[in-house]
């Protein structure tokens, strides 16, 4: 969902908790697919609505960084024409012209690293302290929903898709994604009417 191409996408998957369908033991097991809390439509209202308001507050940054990438794109055109012109007999391009234009692109390639590095890790510092709580919350509320519902073991479906191990799933109830993104979002509503009540 969230494509911020200066910032490394940071998800805190969240561990083993329990999902639907019965073993021939009797214990039921289900899967949640995590990647699915973020979807615009489907997913997890409080989790989605964190993620879009960090995408606003570092907007400008990533429109900054974005100009920075296309005038070091431009000015590395620039010398690769001025470089071919010097190579040709009788040239008007001299080496000084050629070595101020890549002192600029590399001026320019030194200070945008220096501010990708430095917005990676205020963003990393702002999602800890924005989302990081809802996924706390998240993870407390699967707890809930698992004995809730009867359920043994909730695995989370796209960490074992990572790793390969979902080969095939023969029974489609055994993902309870919908399922738990329903609950979640009916528990924050009443959380929020309940926690503040109308004067």
């Amino acid at each position: 969902m969230k494509n911020l191409i200066i910032f490394a996408a940071v998800l805190i998957i969240l561990s083993a908790v329990p999902a639907i369908s019965q073993t021939p033991s009797g214990t039921k097991i289900a899967v949640i697919n995590t990647l699915a809390f973020d979807d615009e439509k489907t997913g997890i209202t409080k989790y989605v609505n964190a993620l879009n308001a960090l995408d606003r507050e570092f907007q400008p940054v990533k429109t900054e960084l974005q100009t920075l990438a296309s005038r070091i794109d431009s000015l590395t055109k620039e010398y690769n024409t001025l470089l071919e012109q010097a190579n040709k007999p009788n040239s008007p391009v001299s080496p000084q012209t050629l070595q101020a234009k890549r002192e600029e692109i590399e001026k320019l390639q030194r200070e945008a690293k220096f501010k990708q590095e430095d917005a990676n890790a205020k963003y990393q510092s702002r999602y800890n302290t924005v989302v990081g709580p809802i996924l706390q919350d998240i993870m407390k509320a699967m707890q809930e929903y698992a004995k809730q519902k009867g359920y043994a073991l909730i695995f989370d479906a796209a960490r074992l898709d990572e790793g390969q191990l979902i080969l095939a799933v023969g029974d489609e109830k055994i993902d309870v994604t919908k399922d738990f993104i329903t609950f979640y979002n009916a528990r924050q509503t009443t959380s929020t009417t309940t926690t503040n009540p109308q004067r």
